[in-house]
């Protein structure tokens, strides 16, 4: 009962103290609503810089959430896009900013017409636990090059690594500026509750229903990026050793821990167990063991991992076959399995798996594969391995994603010149690159008037004059 006291109380000094620092941070950003392209980039370097200088003590730390995760799956996957993605956003940030030149219709001259890119204010970031610097820092470039003040709710799942990223944000920003929250779920709750000017969310579309709920009550407009079951076709042509390569690196990387990691695959029926032993031995060979293998990521904590077993009791109960590729493992490394025979009724069909599990569902057709995702939610990505041409035209002329890897999987995302962002269920709205900036600005219309001549005098009552029915005769045919 005590504990039940002091974590309420706990719980609700946080709350207060977010809210005081939401209202400081607005103020601060009336102080300097438009900061300059130079302000910007010394922003965007300075977070750079305690990246780039304390990236040791970042993977050490995501490790330690993870209870395992290779430093080289680390750097791929939270470092390099991180730097990378500010690298692009500082060199083209003052090409963005310049107002963009309408044109004037003929009816309205003289005049000019311009667009500004001008920061929305206060941006929220609520950030999810499995690339827990990678999809904090994201958002946090593109709003910052924006010219925006910005809060993150970092998860609680990753402890270890969001304090040690507040403590990094803290000694190069004031928190005026940028800040981290911390907290449990009443704090995320209360977070979306908060009237930011944009508020981007990164999770399970479930939770994003709740956020999107709660931003409405404010009218703030939201990024949702969601997930969902994102599919993945074999083509009737595919190399099928090669396609396993490709497709494999995708789903193992992180454990599946990944928003657009292949959740199913679609088979040709006369090619499926010729994937299920190019399978086996792909992930076999990425990871010949992982009782102790240093290269195989962990499931995050005891929940998520229980959550993934309870898929597979489920569907062994409702008649699939399950093929476990290891044998042993230890802690929270679940070892990868191909799911055959599935079926609607099974929750593994359900929900977006989130971990090393891999639904195979066999297709006679081309058409009968898409029909098979065109029945379900649109997901955040979807993946076709093949080189046949007329195939890959249909597949992305008859179905609808966030995005498409053609021959790949998860790397449409580290492309810095490409929106990422989802459809439908599997979320709302684009972030990186050149569409962060303009998700995180607001576009304002300027129509700009000379004060020596007002061409507009004539439409002007009263009505029925002959100069205004000459105007009607020129302009209205």
């Amino acid at each position: 009962m005590v504990a039940d006291v002091a974590y309420l109380q706990d719980a609700q000094h946080a709350l207060e103290h977010m809210n005081s620092q939401f209202q400081a941070m607005r103020s601060a950003y009336r102080a300097n609503p438009m900061p300059s392209a130079d302000e910007r980039r010394a922003h965007l370097a300075k977070l750079r810089k305690v990246l780039f200088d304390n990236q040791d003590a970042l993977i050490e730390a995501m490790r330690a959430d993870f209870s395992n995760r290779a430093r080289e799956e680390s750097l791929l996957a939270e470092i390099m896009p991180s730097l990378h993605g500010i690298d692009y956003v500082s060199k083209r940030l003052k090409k963005w900013m310049k107002p963009s030149r309408r044109s004037v219709g003929l009816a309205f001259q003289p005049a000019s017409a311009r667009v500004m890119y001008q920061p929305k204010g206060l941006v929220g970031v609520i950030v999810p636990w499995n690339y827990p610097l990678y999809l904090a820092v994201g958002p946090l470039a593109g709003a910052l090059a924006a010219g925006n003040r910005v809060m993150l709710k970092m998860s609680e799942f990753t402890p270890a690594t969001s304090q040690l990223f507040k403590e990094l944000i803290a000694q190069v920003f004031d928190e005026k500026h940028v800040c981290v929250v911390l907290g449990e779920a009443e704090v995320g709750a209360g977070f979306s509750k908060l009237p930011f000017d944009h508020l981007l969310f990164t999770g399970s579309t479930a939770v994003g229903r709740h956020v999107m709920r709660a931003a409405a009550d404010n009218l703030t407009p939201v990024t949702l990026e969601l997930g969902g079951k994102s599919p993945a076709i074999i083509g009737t042509d595919a190399n099928m050793a090669d396609a396993a390569e490709r497709m494999g690196f995708g789903k193992a990387m992180n454990a599946g821990q990944t928003c657009v990691a292949p959740d199913y695959v679609l088979v040709p029926r006369d090619r499926q167990q010729e994937f299920v032993e190019a399978w086996k031995q792909q992930i076999c060979t990425f990871y010949p063991e992982i009782e102790t293998n240093p290269d195989y990521t962990a499931i995050i904590n005891e929940r998520q991992l229980a959550r993934l077993q309870g898929y597979l009791t489920d569907a062994k109960d409702k008649g699939a076959e399950v093929i476990a590729l290891h044998k042993n493992c230890q802690g929270r490394r679940l070892q990868h399995h191909l799911v055959l025979n599935v079926n609607d009724d099974m929750k593994i069909m359900q929900d977006e798996i989130f971990g090393p599990l891999l639904p195979v569902i066999p297709y006679d057709s081309l058409e009968q594969a898409v029909n098979f995702i065109n029945d379900r939610d649109r997901p955040l990505a979807l993946y076709y391995f093949g080189g046949n041409k007329q195939e890959q035209t249909y597949v992305l002329e008859h179905t609808h994603s966030g995005g498409v890897c053609i021959n790949d999987a998860l790397l449409h995302v580290a492309q810095d010149d490409m929106p990422f962002g989802g459809v439908g269920p599997s979320g709302m709205g684009h972030y990186h690159g050149h569409e962060g900036f303009k998700t995180f600005s607001h576009a304002k219309s300027i129509y700009d008037k000379p004060t020596w001549y007002n061409g507009a005098k004539p439409i002007y009552p009263p009505y029925g004059t002959a100069l205004q029915k000459l105007v009607f005769k020129l302009f209205i045919r």
